[in-house]
């Protein structure tokens, strides 16, 4: 299954808690479109968050974001994890 990176740009106002809610707005969602969210980071001082993601493709990823929350990613990278 391919590997996505999200970044999303929401400037100030994030915090962990909040995107930790979200988060789980994705698990709760994700199912049905073959999406597994996997981490996030968050950077509150520059208002960004970062989504690992296991999708079928980024849309599927943007779909269960936009359905969980609303919150969709500015940018959607297809990424390979190296060791």
């Amino acid at each position: 299954m391919p590997l996505f990176m999200d970044v999303h740009t929401l400037g100030e106002g994030v915090t962990m808690d909040a995107v930790a809610g979200a988060h789980q707005a994705d698990l709760a969602t994700q199912g049905p479109h073959g999406v597994s969210y996997l981490r996030y980071w968050v950077d509150e001082g520059r208002g960004q968050i970062f989504c690992l993601v296991e999708a079928p493709d980024a849309e599927a990823a943007n779909t269960v974001h936009r359905e969980a929350h609303g919150l969709v990613a500015d940018d959607i990278y297809e990424v390979r994890e190296g060791v």
